[in-house]
């Protein structure tokens, strides 16, 4: 617990940008794949993006064009960078932490990011 420190969110109008962050330890960053989820209200969490420990990245469909992910190595920190947004986009976004082939092991406290039309 307590493991992932996510900062970045807010609100934001339809059409801007938001640009979240999570640090981790390094040693949980040199070695799992760092992910974003997102939480509708109401909704089911679901993946957003990830990257690998070598920096292959893969975001979902919904936000694909918009969203990219990133690793910054040397602040052992993973950047969600959010364009074009839409009020549909609004969730709590939760950083999240795996090994390769498992579940999340890891998860941050959770950032709101609201986007008004």
């Amino acid at each position: 617990q307590g493991q992932l420190v996510e900062s970045g969110g807010g609100l934001v109008q339809r059409g801007g940008s938001l640009r979240l962050s999570c640090e981790a330890p390094g040693t949980i960053f040199s070695v799992y794949v760092m992910e974003w989820y997102r939480q509708p209200p109401g909704k089911q969490r679901d993946l957003v993006a990830l990257t690998t420990t070598d920096g292959n990245t893969h975001v979902a469909n919904s936000v694909k064009g918009r969203f990219t992910i990133s690793r910054d190595y040397a602040k052992n920190t993973v950047v969600l960078q959010m364009n074009s947004l839409k009020p549909e986009d609004t969730a709590v976004y939760y950083c999240s932490a795996r090994r390769v082939g498992g579940r999340p092991e890891y998860w941050g406290q959770g950032t709101q990011v609201t986007v008004s039309s």
